[in-house]
């Protein structure tokens, strides 16, 4: 849906109800609140992947330091660069959220 159509159905939206301005159900507060719910969404679900991800890797990492301790500084630089590579998704998602809180939103 393009922008258009989401203001004219907020438009049709505000135009049933009997006291939009006693009510707060402007244009701008229905964006706001859209906003605001999807950023929420969009951190919720941008941080479950890679926290997993680095959960995961990091008991990989402790089971493999366990069977070869001498190969320790090796097996844990390998599981940082891993985890950060993973967390790139995540911050992907907190800017997408920040867009959406300061952009849309504001």
């Amino acid at each position: 849906m393009d922008t258009s159509t989401i203001m004219s159905l907020m438009n049709a939206l505000a135009s049933q109800t009997a006291d939009t301005a006693a009510a707060g159900l402007t244009p701008e507060a229905v964006i706001r609140a859209g906003a605001l719910i999807g950023a929420g969404i969009c951190m919720g679900f941008g941080a479950i992947g890679p926290g997993v991800g680095e959960g995961f890797a990091a008991g990989k990492a402790c089971e493999a330091i366990g069977r070869n301790p001498a190969e320790a500084g090796l097996l844990t630089r390998t599981m940082l660069i891993g985890q950060a590579v993973s967390e790139s998704t995540g911050i992907y998602s907190l800017v997408i959220a920040l867009l959406m809180l300061f952009v849309v939103g504001g």
